[in-house]
């Protein structure tokens, strides 16, 4: 099929690197796999932070769905599909491409909170649910976004992605863990303010109560925050190596023997499939997707981020080399299985056949 693609929340080659980035490129070159043609038709960003910005966006955002419809007169495509469409991320440009040539539109990582109708982001809101309703099927990535997206949509029209990427790097890399010596813990995150920061703020907090063993922290990331968040980690026990080459990432996984990151609302956290391939017992935060990703007490442990207690608890248990080993290689297991771009692109050769599907039934409310 030829394929309309468009990411409101962020481009796929935004020159900031993110998850939401990863994921849309994951998903790019599994349809590109599939032998499907796809085409990026917009790069307007409808995302904003700030409410108040969200009318300008909307013209701009239904301006651009008018020259989009032109210029695919001439070759329309066969099936529009968006990544990432929430209330701060509405799409205003699938759903009129869609009825424009009457094919089937679909969303990927979608999300609906019905109170947000009412207050700062109503607007938004509703725009994101015009466009929800207008889908053929709508793939929730979260256990919590798929409660909510079935409080609008009938169960024919929703259903899950398992979040993948390319995860071969990561496996194949040599491990160089060995019992004995100080315990190698690992964290992987970007330094801004917010979920990253508050996750790196727990983290301090529990490193600091843990006086029983031996370990020493390595932290890949950086970022506007980077100064004071270093600062509160002991500096003894502490490598910061800033921003690292995505080429050298998967030796930095495989000398680690923990990976931690007591993540706050983490989406899905591709740094956890990547430990998880490397074939690291994990420890996440309870929160956002990660609960999707981590098997409690099988790949890993979940923690409460406002609980340094919690995540001592995990980390003591990790204490036991046999463990670690346990969990690691059936971590590895799961992310090849369900992580991976050649699950991934089975996945969604599933999902575009189901919307096809619904679509022919008059399921869906584009093109009709």
């Amino acid at each position: 099929m030829k394929i309309a693609f468009y990411a409101p929340m962020k481009p796929p080659d935004h020159p900031v690197p993110s998850g939401d980035r990863s994921f849309s490129r994951a998903i790019l070159s599994a349809l590109t796999a599939l032998g499907h043609e796809v085409e990026i038709v917009s790069r307007l960003r409808s995302w904003t932070g700030a409410p108040e910005e969200q009318a300008g966006l909307r013209r701009a955002g239904l301006a651009e769905a008018d020259a989009v419809v032109e210029r695919l007169r001439a070759a329309p495509p066969d099936f529009f599909l968006t990544y990432h469409l929430y209330h701060k991320a509405p799409d205003w440009i699938g759903p009129k491409v869609a009825d424009a040539f009457a094919i089937p539109y679909a969303a990927i990582e979608a999300s609906y909170a019905r109170r947000r109708l009412e207050g700062a982001w109503a607007l938004g809101a509703a725009d994101a649910r015009k466009a929800l309703l207008k889908a053929s099927l709508v793939a929730a990535i979260q256990t919590e976004d798929e409660a909510g997206l079935r409080e609008i949509l009938p169960a024919e029209r929703v259903t899950r992605l398992t979040p993948f990427t390319d995860l071969s790097p990561f496996s194949a890399a040599p491990q160089q863990r060995a019992d004995g010596g100080p315990l190698k813990l690992l964290a992987v995150g970007m330094m801004r303010q917010g979920n990253k920061a508050d996750t790196y703020r727990a983290l301090a907090t529990a490193l600091k109560a843990w006086t029983l063993t031996d370990w020493r922290l390595t932290v890949a990331g950086d970022g506007p925050e980077r100064e004071g968040l270093e600062a509160l980690f002991a500096p003894e026990r502490s490598d910061f190596l800033g921003q690292v080459p995505n080429a050298a990432m998967p030796g930095i996984y495989a000398g680690a023997d923990i990976f931690v990151w007591p993540s706050v609302k983490e989406p899905f956290g591709f740094v956890f499939m990547e430990a998880m391939a490397a074939g690291l017992a994990c420890i996440g935060g309870r929160s956002g997707g990660v609960p999707d990703v981590i098997r409690e007490g099988r790949t890993g442990f979940l923690v409460d981020a406002g609980e340094p207690e919690s995540i001592l608890a995990a980390l003591e248990a990790l204490r036991e080399p046999a463990l670690r080993r346990r969990m690691g290689e059936e971590a590895r297991q799961i992310a090849i299985t369900e992580h991976s771009v050649e699950a991934g692109a089975r996945a969604l050769a599933a999902l575009l056949a189901r919307a096809v599907e619904n679509f022919e039934r008059g399921i869906g409310g584009c093109g009709r």
